[in-house]
């Protein structure tokens, strides 16, 4: 009985730990806690001065819809690379959402969620679950490692001329202010 009631704190911590290592959602939510903290917030920079040619990067949603980033010019695109399985895909994806409900019925914004699991209809129903009201899409195109080079969570934003104006590997806030503004300014900018 000694024995137990002295480690029970280390069997405590263990449990814990093992806990975060092997469910996908509890590692997100203690991310998330971290994001509330300020940790994790983007720095948002000043757009290049060269256009990307995005025409023929492709997406298709789950209806058969295609779209075409070359077609978006004069719209701001922002583009996030996600899969189901990844936890801090899972953490951000509660801002990420806040976000795109403050600019869904702006025509001047695009989203486009990029499954990188290869189920679409697996990440549209993570979606649902979830209540998230994204658009999910799925690569039917390459996409060069500018804009995505394999790692998760990658989020890209492009102004309306077509320039890289964000990229971020990694988890982020993005209902963070600084984002929103960010938006906001590339939406009337030239």
């Amino acid at each position: 009985m000694k024995f137990i009631r002295k480690n029970i704190f280390n069997a405590l911590f263990v449990a814990f730990l093992l806990i975060i290592v092997f469910v996908p959602d509890a590692k997100a939510l203690l991310i998330r806690g971290l994001m509330e903290i300020g940790l994790y917030s983007p720095s948002v920079n000043q757009p290049s001065k060269t256009a990307m040619d995005l025409g023929g990067i492709r997406f298709q949603d789950i209806n058969g819809k295609n779209v075409d980033l070359g077609a978006l010019k004069g719209k701001v695109i922002f583009l996030n690379f996600w899969a189901t399985w990844c936890p801090p895909c899972r953490a951000e994806m509660p801002s990420i959402n806040k976000l795109y409900t403050q600019f869904k019925d702006d025509k001047n914004v695009v989203f486009i969620f990029a499954d990188a699991d290869g189920d679409l209809e697996k990440s549209v129903k993570f979606m649902a679950n979830r209540k998230y009201q994204m658009p999910v899409f799925k690569v039917t195109s390459s996409v060069p490692d500018q804009i995505f080079s394999g790692a998760l969570p990658t989020t890209v934003i492009f102004d309306k001329q077509g320039r890289l104006s964000f990229r971020h590997e990694g988890i982020a806030n993005y209902a963070d202010k600084k984002i929103v503004d960010f938006l906001s300014k590339l939406k009337v900018s030239d």
